[in-house]
């Protein structure tokens, strides 16, 4: 494979967190984002908190002209907002002002994550109890309502950190399941059919489109993560699990990073014990190291194609275990960018 090189907003040697943080403290976690980690910084997410604070009732709240309540079976589309609705973006609230206050002056990447449009038509129920996933129209109008939901989202984001630029993440832990057919009905005795992947990418397309001018980075932390559709759709930047990852994924990960897509390589436990895990910089970059000599690419790239990131969110974490792994995986950045070989 013949180099090439790619200019990102966050430079090179980048590392970041996936989103979840442990805890219930908003300004706590907005204080360990900003001490430990560089560039790009990440607006936490708090789901020991409680409903509204997880991925789910995090991303209904921000919804458009679509409401959503807490049923024993899960989120569930409702006619107006309720109290779910109200404590998730109260939750939401003191999360930015938690950021705002930490990133005075900040004039880096801040990256900003909600659901995916398919993972949110996956995990949401309409009102007889199926998930949305299987009503082509309801999963339109989702994507139409979160689309200007994270519009106005977005623009709040920078108004109140003006000097950053602010990076959407679409969370879509489900997309390779929507796509294989794998998503079970509220029964568990059948699946949802797989939806046509033209129409999963062009759902994706659109949304891309409203993160604007600044890269939109996909994060999935499931086998089977459909680089090639990703990139299709727009994504610059893929976020996985590097663990994940086989020999059957070289091909489309070597022509998405070629294609200039950069990789927020998951290399590091989402809970662990401190400190001797994270005694070895270098070494938890070794997997990266290794992928890079299978698919042929010059070491050259590693620093600015690749962000070094934990595999998955910090919330089963301690705090002091999410402090040392943010601070672990800069580290691990600088040492895959100084001595890529």
């Amino acid at each position: 494979m013949t180099e090439k090189t790619h200019a990102f907003p966050w430079g090179r040697a980048a590392a970041t967190g996936v989103g979840s943080m442990p805890g219930e403290d908003a300004r706590e976690a907005a204080r360990t984002v900003a001490g430990e980690l560089e560039s790009p910084l990440f607006l936490p997410e708090l789901p020991a908190r409680g409903p509204g604070a997880d991925m789910v009732g995090r991303s209904t709240g921000l919804l458009a002209e679509l409401y959503a309540r807490l049923e024993p079976s899960g989120w569930r589309i409702g006619d107006r907002p309720g109290r779910d609705t109200r404590r998730a973006r109260a939750w939401l609230r003191e999360d930015l002002d938690a950021v705002e206050e930490f990133t005075q002056g900040y004039e880096g990447v801040l990256k900003v994550a909600v659901m995916g449009p398919w993972s949110l038509a996956a995990a949401l129920e309409r009102r007889n109890g199926e998930a949305m996933l299987g009503d082509p129209g309801a999963c339109r109008d989702l994507a139409q309502s979160l689309a200007e939901g994270l519009r106005g989202h977005l623009a709040e984001v920078r108004r109140r950190v003006p000097g950053a630029t602010v990076v959407a993440q679409f969370d879509e832990p489900s997309l390779p399941a929507v796509l294989a057919g794998r998503v079970r009905t509220a029964s568990g005795y059948r699946t949802h059919g797989a939806v046509d992947r033209a129409v999963v990418e062009e759902t994706l397309r659109e949304l891309v489109a409203v993160a604007g001018e600044a890269p939109a980075v996909a994060h999935c932390c499931a086998p089977g993560v459909p680089f090639a559709l990703l990139r299709r759709a727009g994504f610059r930047a893929v976020s996985c699990d590097l663990g994940l990852l086989t020999e059957r994924d070289d091909e489309a990960v070597g022509e998405a990073v070629e294609g200039g897509v950069a990789l927020f390589a998951g290399v590091l436990p989402g809970v662990g014990v401190v400190p001797g895990e994270l005694s070895d910089p270098a070494g938890t970059v070794t997997p990266v190291r290794s992928l890079w000599r299978r698919l042929g690419l010059s070491p050259g790239l590693l620093g600015e194609s690749v962000v070094v990131t934990p595999s998955c969110g910090l919330a089963g974490a301690s705090p002091a275990y999410a402090r040392a792994a943010l601070a672990h995986c800069v580290r691990a950045a600088k040492s895959l960018a100084d001595d890529p070989e």
